[in-house]
């Protein structure tokens, strides 16, 4: 590790952000090995930085705050959604936070539709069946699944990854239903799409694609009485943040036929799963690959990076969380 440099970058990122950092401020800090810091070698390292460019397994809270000082003035999250960063403290004391919002929509909407072919289609099963040379080969009935095409698809919340997800569905002929706080004009008159609530979208949707950020509200949102409600040919997937899920009672409701499937890209206590998650047969299980492609973490990276630059030359980032931070 060098003399404390200005910025610190907590784990290894794709070069185009490291580009940019490096060409303003010559050295920058990166989290030594390519892994998450503990708290304490995050809290030791935040030591008087100007700006820290951080991922989603950090914890930007009072105690981040008091150890980097008073010499901090961005908090650039390496993420879309920043529920691991205290934005009101940050605010307190006029540091700027940033997220990566927009490049990685139609990436994450993707590895949604990953997740819903492989769970409806048993994709995943089939696959192992294969590679364990158990295959006796065709049978009428053999892992069969449920239709995507013209099935109907319930999103929660409709907002940029959740209207992607939406969009997708059309070229499937499939009805969409949406719960969210607000209306979305634009993808009713896109796609025919209705708002309903909560309860409504659980009991007639087949295919179920979560889209909220982790807020105190969402924490939970889909427990036990959601899971009981929908169909038990539904499927559920999670691309959001994985705490929206109760995830043990998920595992009851996929063990018990209560629902047909599942796939999840998140988790309730990340990376570790709720017992017997991995035993079952009928859920999917990624390692958080939502922005997982090369193109995108490339051009999160560099969103990142220029909102350390513009906040420490005295400007405000578009992709600032609280602009009225900017020039204080």
């Amino acid at each position: 590790m060098s003399e404390r440099a200005r910025v610190l970058v907590t784990r290894r990122i794709p070069r185009a952000g490291m580009d940019i950092l490096e060409k303003e401020y010559g050295t920058v800090d990166v989290g030594a090995e390519d892994r998450g810091l503990e708290r304490d070698e995050l809290l030791g390292l935040a030591a008087g930085r100007e700006g820290v460019l951080c991922l989603l397994g950090d914890a930007i809270d009072a105690g981040f705050f008091d150890a980097a000082g008073e010499s901090l003035k961005v908090v650039a999250n390496y993420a879309v959604g920043y529920n691991n960063i205290d934005v009101d403290e940050a605010t307190k004391r006029s540091v700027v936070v940033s997220n990566t919002p927009g490049v990685l929509t139609d990436t994450t909407a993707d590895l949604a539709w990953t997740l819903i072919m492989s769970a409806c289609r048993r994709v995943h099963e089939g696959d192992a069946l294969v590679r364990a040379g158990e295959w006796p080969g065709w049978a009428p009935m053999q892992l069969l699944g449920v239709d995507v095409h013209g099935a109907t698809l319930g999103i929660i919340g409709a907002g940029r990854i959740g209207s992607a997800v939406a969009r997708r569905g059309t070229g499937f002929g499939m009805k969409v239903l949406y719960a969210d706080e607000r209306d979305n004009p634009e993808l009713e008159s896109e796609l025919g799409a209705k708002r309903v609530e909560l309860a409504e979208l659980l009991g007639e949707a087949d295919i179920i694609s979560v889209h909220v950020p982790l807020v105190p509200a969402t924490k939970g949102l889909i427990g036990r009485e959601e899971l009981a409600a929908m169909k038990p040919t539904a499927v559920l997937v999670n691309t959001s943040r994985g705490p929206v899920i109760d995830e043990a009672a998920l595992v009851e409701a996929l063990r018990d036929g209560k629902i047909f499937a599942a796939g999840l890209d998140v988790y309730e206590n990340e990376p570790a799963l709720a017992p017997g998650l991995a035993d079952l047969p009928n859920v999917v299980l990624l390692p958080h690959l939502g922005s997982g492609s090369l193109a995108t973490r490339s051009k999160m990276a560099e969103l990142a990076a220029s909102a350390v630059v513009t906040v420490l030359s005295g400007g405000c980032p578009p992709n600032a969380v609280n602009p009225e931070v900017c020039g204080k």
